[in-house]
């Protein structure tokens, strides 16, 4: 070793040489390892085209930042209508054999698709060899800019498989300064402080290997460095696994306040109450964050980006099965129908969304067996507390109480009210807030044994099927039309609207009540829309009975009354609001 210190080893030179390499990544970089009496130095194949196959090539090749897009998107064939990939051959010249087919169809465009190699990242839509990303463009922009400020610190949180960490990591490819992502591990504060460190060292932010014992060390020789990060701290509350959170939270105040001088600091997290308690005046934190992202599923119109191919009708079907994770969304295929997408998803024990539904209170949920038990009493309807209580057997001790508040928390259960009814007690119902998390617990998990016994295909025949189209979707699609509303509030187009919801009507005279689907409140008077998942058009005669129904409840001051059908309208006459499952999507 002494020989080598003296006389030089060219290790400078090795470095800068396989640097300056165009094919040079971060993946590739040189490795040393040295001890007393020993010193070896890895050195990486830079030509080796580890992107484009999975074997070692006779030859190399050079990467097209296109040709990368379309593995990354091109699972299974699309068709020309389809938001996808679509290249002119005078555009693209390289196929991978064994990976890409090539298909001409008769514009003599190309279309490319995967035949072996499984890719799963598909919230990204492709357009002229373009990587799109799908809706989330007021966050990505919120996002980019506190990443471009220093001394600045950013909250992003919402439930498992919403896409936060997707949206992060295209924020970091929309900004300049050096990118330090860390996801936290369920351990010890040294444990995630010493794997921060490998982090750093694997960026290249520190020379060498280098211990820390805090997370403010590690802050403080950062903000000593002459250049800018940001830095992504994923899965925050695991940090207080073998810690209270309290001190967590004092830790990274501290950081926030005195070490962030050239940093800008994102924490982000899928514990929704944990994150939560970050936002409230007891907690350290409180205060801290510039910005604060709360990010929600898509909502049906943005969901459809991943089944562009189908009908309205369809559309509405699908977004009430599988909701808008776009995690769960990514799995499905355009070109299949809604019984083939269930039968090979959720129906499927080793499927990713069947391993979503079936696992997502293991991980949050402390006492995961009650909470599944208050899921499949819901299932695809709605209760009040007291039916609730009488259905599991509980007692009145309270823990119903809280394990209702941390299904809530984990925005898996919400409670609804009539808008005409906020404060009547008897009138709040809890119900199932995600469409996938509702059909597995309406059909999938009080029979699982049959599914195991029967087979997918004929589960679906024998218990989904009878009930799926008339009973699951048309609650589901209340819901939407609910949403189409809140989107036209939003955007300006429901001027003086106070509410939207459901309309709770009681008729003593003719001893009947119940709900309205959907209701807009205008100060004192309402506009009530019936929602229909007819397979055919709504008929006139359908359009009067529901019409008569209404006009006979005389204490409801209704200004306007419509219908809202998936597949239209036969026909249709003045004095009625129209809106067609076409309308919902064009929004």
């Amino acid at each position: 070793m002494k020989f080598v210190e003296r006389h030089g080893s060219a290790l400078r030179g090795i470095v800068s040489e396989t640097e300056s390499s165009p094919s040079y990544n971060e993946e590739l970089r040189l490795e040393f390892h040295s001890s007393s009496t020993n010193f070896r130095a890895v050195l990486k194949n830079v030509n080796y085209n580890k992107v484009a196959c999975d074997h070692v090539s006779d030859y190399d090749t050079e990467h097209d930042a296109r040709l990368v897009a379309m593995l990354d998107f091109c699972r299974r064939p699309k068709s020309k209508k389809e938001p996808g990939i679509t290249v002119h051959r005078q555009q693209t010249t390289q196929v991978i054999p064994g990976i890409l087919q090539k298909s001409v169809d008769k514009s003599r465009s190309c279309k490319y698709y995967l035949t072996e190699r499984k890719f799963t990242e598909s919230k990204f839509i492709i357009k002229g060899g373009l990587l799109m990303f799908v809706a989330r463009s007021e966050e990505l922009s919120q996002l980019v800019s506190a990443m471009k400020r220093s001394n600045h610190a950013a909250l992003v949180y919402g439930k498992r498989r919403v896409g936060k960490t997707r949206l992060i990591r295209e924020a970091l490819q929309q900004q300049d300064k050096t990118a330090i992502y860390y996801e936290c591990i369920k351990g010890t504060v040294k444990e995630n402080v010493d794997a921060f460190v490998k982090v750093l060292l694997a960026e290249r932010v520190l020379p060498f290997a280098s211990s820390f014992d805090t997370f403010q060390d590690v802050f403080a020789f950062l903000n000593s460095l002459p250049r800018e990060f940001v830095v992504v701290i994923d899965e925050y509350p695991y940090l207080s696994t073998f810690v209270e959170s309290q001190k967590i939270d004092s830790v990274f105040q501290s950081i926030v306040d005195t070490k962030l001088d050239n940093i800008s600091l994102i924490l982000s997290g899928s514990q929704i109450s944990v994150m939560k308690n970050l936002l409230e005046e007891k907690d350290a934190l409180y205060g801290r964050f510039g910005l604060i992202i709360h990010l929600q599923e898509l909502n049906y119109r943005e969901a459809a980006a991943f089944y562009p191919s189908k009908t309205p009708y369809e559309k509405i079907a699908f977004y009430s099965v599988f909701g808008g994770s776009p995690f769960v969304l990514q799995q499905l295929r355009d070109e299949e129908t809604l019984e083939e997408n269930i039968i090979w998803t959720i129906l499927a024990p080793s499927n990713p969304v069947n391993l979503y539904a079936s696992n997502i209170l293991l991980s949050d949920y402390t006492n995961a067996v009650n909470a599944e038990r208050i899921l499949a009493a819901l299932s695809n309807g709605k209760k009040r507390y007291t039916e609730l209580e009488n259905k599991l057997q509980s007692n009145s001790t309270g823990n119903l109480a809280k394990q209702m508040k941390s299904l809530a928390s984990m925005e898996l259960v919400r409670q609804v009210v009539p808008i005409n009814k906020p404060n009547d007690a008897k009138k709040k119902y809890y119900e199932i807030n995600d469409n996938l998390i509702r059909f597995y617990y309406a059909y999938v998990y009080p029979n699982k044994s049959a599914l195991q016994m029967i087979g997918a295909r004929t589960f679906f025949e024998q218990i989904v099927s009878p009930t799926l189209l008339s009973e699951f979707v048309p609650h589901r699609f209340e819901e939407l039309c609910r949403s189409f509303f809140s989107q036209l509030a939003k955007s300006g187009r429901l001027p003086g609207i106070t509410n939207i919801g459901t309309y709770y009507y009681d008729d003593p005279v003719r001893h009947r009540n119940g709900e309205f689907d959907v209701a807009l409140e205008f100060g004192d008077k309402y506009e009530i829309y019936e929602a229909k998942y007819y397979q055919n058009p709504m008929t006139l005669d359908e359009i009067h009975r529901e019409a008569g129904q209404v006009r006979e409840i005389d204490a409801l001051k209704v200004v306007r009354l419509g219908f809202i059908a998936a597949n239209g309208f036969a026909k249709q006459e003045d004095g009625y609001a129209y809106y067609s499952g076409e309308d919902l999507y064009e929004l």
